[in-house]
């Protein structure tokens, strides 16, 4: 069976364009679709937090409204509850890549304030890249594609990728607010940005860089994963 690594934010706000703070962290949907997906399947999960901070999760993504039902967020909860490895995550600097088969990046606001200029985030992406083994980023993670940047050029110029939309910023009321927007801004890096229906699943594969464009898309994310490992 593999090993994957999920690479996760490690702050609990996003500070947007006026200095305050909005509470966020990881979305609770992009950590346990593809978790349980990849567990169930016999495959080993480790998580890495800049600092090894243990990821705080995005309250709002566990509400009933947000998760698919009352239902759907009592299985995210008891998900990421019985998740052991969210307690005990490495740090990024300590992370060894050949020790795994895949890298995962779930995403959530947290993402914009974090990772997306963590310089270990940006190597450890690089090589993951560079090594042709799976690397899946999903909906505001691929933000740290953005620290892979070395004078002005990053690894990931090029490649077709998608991510959370302007018009999904958007329609949430948070584009307004923000200090930049992800869409806008992995443009400017020079990669090819597609996008799909709002909130509808939407997958972009371009050799071993696999991403997901919103939290619905994590799933089927997890699903063409499981299909390469």
């Amino acid at each position: 069976m593999a090993k994957l690594l999920f690479v996760m934010t490690g702050t609990a706000y996003w500070t947007l364009k006026d200095g305050t703070r909005h509470a966020t962290g990881y979305w609770a949907e992009e950590f346990a679709a593809p978790y349980r997906a990849l567990t169930d399947a016999g495959h080993e999960i480790v998580v890495a937090t800049p600092g090894g901070v243990v990821p705080y999760v995005d309250m709002m993504s566990l509400r009933p409204d947000m998760a698919g039902g009352a239902q759907a967020a009592l299985d995210l909860e008891e998900t990421i509850r019985s998740a052991e490895v969210l307690r005990r995550p490495l740090r990024l600097p300590d992370v060894r890549l050949d020790d795994y088969d895949a890298v995962y990046l779930p995403g959530g606001h947290g993402p914009m304030e974090d990772l997306w200029q963590d310089a270990d985030a940006g190597r450890l992406l690089t090589a993951a890249l560079a090594s042709g083994r799976p690397l899946a980023i999903v909906c505001h993670a691929p933000a740290a594609m953005l620290a892979t940047r070395i004078h002005g050029r990053s690894p990931f110029a090029g490649r077709r990728v998608t991510g959370f939309t302007n018009e999904e910023e958007n329609a949430v009321g948070l584009a307004p607010k923000a200090r930049w927007l992800l869409e806008d801004e992995l443009v400017a890096l020079g990669v090819d940005f597609a996008k799909g229906e709002m909130w509808q699943p939407y997958t972009v594969v371009d050799g071993n860089l696999f991403t997901g464009q919103n939290p619905a898309s994590a799933a089927e994310l997890a699903g063409r994963l499981l299909k390469v490992l």
